[in-house]
């Protein structure tokens, strides 16, 4: 099953700039992170711990760099990335080990899967970037089934006595690598913005409370500007 459905509003405006900057999406995370982010990615699916011969889904899968890495943790499972950008998912399928996943096609906010099919969720930087931020969860929480856990890689907003300088050095160094690396600085200040403005973990371990989720933790990474966390939908 498949769903095909058209972005609109924010979501066309996102969905445009990761069409625009597949090509060199995970260069610019590795810059941006000094080179931590495939370390982080494989870290939320360490922290899935699926049952054997689980279900797991990826959401905002992007280049597929956390499917590939719960594709290698849990060969026993089936792993299906998604993501809303054909061109994420072409160059996630030109990967090496993509044929051990299913790449679709799909919405975060209306999911093509029936009640409780996985028994294991991540996503990579997909909260900051959807309008309906509850929605989006519900729908992670109606599709895992009971037991499940969800890891969540994320954009943070800095905060104590660091925050001053971060503000700072996103504002001014994510565009100007935008520019230098991919030639392409309007796409990261919207990224830049987006970073800043988002949530903070105690925000999102709100949400996943409110709709029922249990067990909920977070840690953060490079100094405070990301983060993972992680929650379990109740037996």
């Amino acid at each position: 099953m498949t769903n095909n459905r058209t972005p609109r509003g924010k979501g066309s405006e996102v969905h445009g700039i990761f069409e625009k900057i597949a090509g060199y999406y995970d260069r610019m995370n590795f810059v941006m992170t000094l080179g931590r982010h495939e370390r982080w990615c494989r870290e939320v699916a360490a922290r899935l711990a699926p049952p054997a011969g689980g279900q797991l889904l990826d959401l905002a899968t992007g280049t597929g760099v956390i499917a590939l890495a719960a594709a290698r943790s849990y060969p026993a499972a089936a792993v299906t990335g998604v993501d809303f950008s054909e061109e994420m998912l072409n160059r996630a399928k030109a990967k090496p080990g993509a044929d051990a996943v299913r790449w679709q096609h799909a919405d975060a906010a209306c999911l093509p899967f029936e009640n409780e099919s996985f028994d294991g969720i991540t996503e990579g930087y997909l909260l900051r970037n959807v309008e309906d931020l509850d929605g989006v969860l519900r729908e992670q929480y109606r599709v895992l089934k009971p037991g499940g856990r969800i890891v969540i890689l994320e954009t943070c907003p800095p905060s104590g006595l660091v925050k001053p300088v971060v503000d700072w050095g996103v504002r001014v160094f994510v565009p100007l690598l935008g520019q230098v690396v991919a030639r392409d600085r309007s796409s990261y200040s919207y990224l830049e913005s987006s970073t800043l403005a988002f949530k903070s973990p105690q925000h999102i371990a709100r949400i996943l409370s409110g709709l029922g989720f249990k067990n909920i933790g977070w840690r953060k990474k490079f100094f405070g500007t990301n983060v993972i966390l992680w929650a379990t939908k109740p037996r």
